[in-house]
């Protein structure tokens, strides 16, 4: 019998759903499932056909973070530090972080340690009335290892991520959207939904520019505001010169609504 797998996917209307299926291990990543999420992420990111990606999981998790199974049998052999989770994981956050098509995490229930991770490096988190949010790694006597220590300062500020970090606490999904973990929680058998509605939104939209606005975004952080405005008159030539940006500019004179090719 083929074993099921690690990864379903689907394409649809410009939305590319990647849902992580294994349940019986609530979502834990493994190195296989690592590589073939990264290796998807990289697809289409070049597939002109996908103009949003959304994240989600099979059964109750959302993701249990690294698989732990694995690990122990890689510290039998002695070979915890070597056998590459790590880097495999980082390689993964990195591509999510940086691609290109809006990113959506639908979290359906419980996201620990690395699964939390995942979800903070995409664009936008939708959490089902359910979800739970644990940062695992203290707990464990281990220090974040997947982009915790980036992202949480920036999205809930230094000390918000402090207490998630320092005390491992369980935040429930009322209060992660208050803290800034989140951006909207909705009812559980309501989160395909409300995913699907917005996806849709995105996918509609000038995809060129939201991939122009995400760098600018991303960069800025290091740049001076000269440097910024800078890099922003360069990103607004390209907007401009692009397809959407003509038909942009076509709707509005010709009163009506654009529609963008992301282009």
């Amino acid at each position: 019998m083929t074993a099921p797998s690690s990864l379903l996917t689907q394409v649809e209307a410009g939305v590319a759903w990647i849902t992580l299926n294994r349940p019986e291990q609530r979502n834990a990543l493994d190195i296989p499932t690592l590589k073939q999420l990264h290796a998807t992420l990289e697809a289409y990111n070049l597939d002109p056909a996908v103009r949003v990606v959304v994240l989600t999981g099979t059964g109750r998790s959302f993701c249990a973070g690294a698989d732990l199974a694995e690990w122990a049998e890689a510290e039998a052999r002695g070979a915890l530090e070597t056998y590459g989770w790590t880097e495999t994981a980082h390689a993964l956050m990195h591509c999510l972080h940086t691609l290109d098509k809006p990113t959506i995490a639908a979290i359906n229930g419980t996201a620990v340690g690395a699964g939390m991770d995942l979800s903070l490096c995409c664009d936008l988190r939708l959490a089902a009335q359910s979800a739970r949010f644990k940062a695992g790694y203290t707990s464990m006597a281990y220090s974040p290892d997947a982009g915790a220590s980036w992202h949480l300062p920036r999205l809930i500020g230094s000390e918000q991520a402090k207490r998630l970090l320092f005390l491992d606490e369980l935040w429930g999904a009322e209060r992660a959207l208050a803290a800034g973990l989140v951006g909207e929680v909705v009812a559980d058998d309501q989160l395909p939904t409300a995913t699907a509605e917005l996806a849709a939104r995105l996918a509609q939209g000038p995809t060129f520019a939201y991939a122009q606005t995400k760098r600018l975004m991303r960069d800025g952080a290091s740049r001076s505001l000269a440097e910024q405005l800078t890099a922003e008159l360069a990103a607004g030539l390209l907007c401009g010169r692009s397809a959407d940006g003509a038909e942009a500019l076509r709707a509005a004179t010709e009163k009506r609504a654009p529609h963008f090719s992301g282009k």
